[in-house]
């Protein structure tokens, strides 16, 4: 009985989850401590496609290596098993594991005794289920949708058709299509309610267009500061001293390999500028016709300035 409560005492320890740290950097929160009392690798799957192509192939290449040093350390152990391998060579029945493992099979080498039998046809074995998890995993990884979608480096507030304006911009860095695109604006801010209650509280910013049927240049995203914005009547100094961020999420099918794809940008308080303006991209030629310079596309200018 004192075994088990002990058990499950040390159980209840695991679960306990720790402090996590929220900090403010360059106006944005920053948590510290989120992934403390969970390992990555207890979802090796999640890993595996979420980790970076260099890390993806180096793990491949030492769970490769291991698994054909613990084989070769069992045909090492059961003596003089593989035929025409030099007795006592780690180095032979290493290699020798590499082609059992690969399916290779040139015929320099090969099992002698029911011990090596037994451990080739465990690593045979193993081997087809390797092949088959690893393909699955590259390929996995390659076919997962993603968006290249550029958004500006800051947001303005500016006077638009006489009202004070929240602006934005986007642009799709592929030469195709993003149908059915969907943009999504939320505020988040520190608040304290009126029993005194501190929380985090996330608004929905209602914009002037929120979806288009295709993505394909540019978007500039307009939000109107009313009387019914969450904005209204704020400040440079309110939104630093309420940790106001602002996330933005765009979402859509990508015409090329027809899946939803997604893309997400955020804006601290110190990124979003009073008073200015986006410098036009779009521009007139002589011939009459009009093209985008993307040059300009992070530019901003006093609203009381031309550019």
């Amino acid at each position: 009985m004192r075994f088990r409560l002990k058990r499950l005492l040390k159980k209840q320890r695991q679960r306990l989850i720790p402090l996590i740290h929220i900090q403010v950097r360059d106006g944005k929160l920053e948590t510290k401590g989120m992934g403390a009392w969970y390992s990555y690798w207890r979802d090796p799957y999640h890993l595996l496609l979420t980790i970076p192509w260099p890390g993806f192939l180096i793990l491949i290449c030492v769970f490769y290596v291991t698994i054909n040093a613990l084989f070769a350390l069992a045909y090492w152990v059961g003596g003089d098993c593989i035929a025409n391998a030099r007795p006592g060579s780690f180095l032979d029945v290493f290699f020798f594991s590499v082609q059992t493992l690969a399916s290779i099979g040139y015929g320099a080498m090969y099992p002698k005794t029911t011990y090596a039998n037994i451990i080739v046809t465990i690593e045979a074995m193993i081997g087809l289920v390797g092949i088959a998890v690893m393909t699955g995993l590259a390929f996995a990884r390659f076919s997962r949708p993603t968006a290249r979608v550029m958004f500006s480096r800051v947001a303005v507030i500016t006077p638009h058709d006489a009202k004070p304006t929240l602006m934005l911009r986007a642009a799709n860095q592929r030469r195709n299509m993003i149908l059915e695109a969907q943009m999504r604006v939320y505020l988040m801010r520190d608040e304290v309610t009126v029993e005194g209650q501190f929380m985090r509280r996330i608004y929905d910013l209602k914009l002037l267009r929120n979806q288009t049927p295709n993505f394909s240049l540019t978007w500039s995203v307009v939000h109107i500061i009313d009387e019914f914005s969450p904005l209204y009547g704020m400040t440079p100094e309110s939104l630093t001293q309420t940790n106001t961020i602002l996330i933005i999420s765009l979402s859509g099918i990508d015409e090329t390999v027809a899946q939803v794809v997604h893309a997400r940008h955020s804006y601290g308080a110190n990124e979003i500028l009073w008073n200015n303006r986006f410098v036009d991209i779009i521009h007139h030629a002589p011939d009459g016709h009009r093209y985008i310079d993307y040059n300009y596309f992070h530019d901003v200018l006093p609203h009381d300035e031309r550019g």
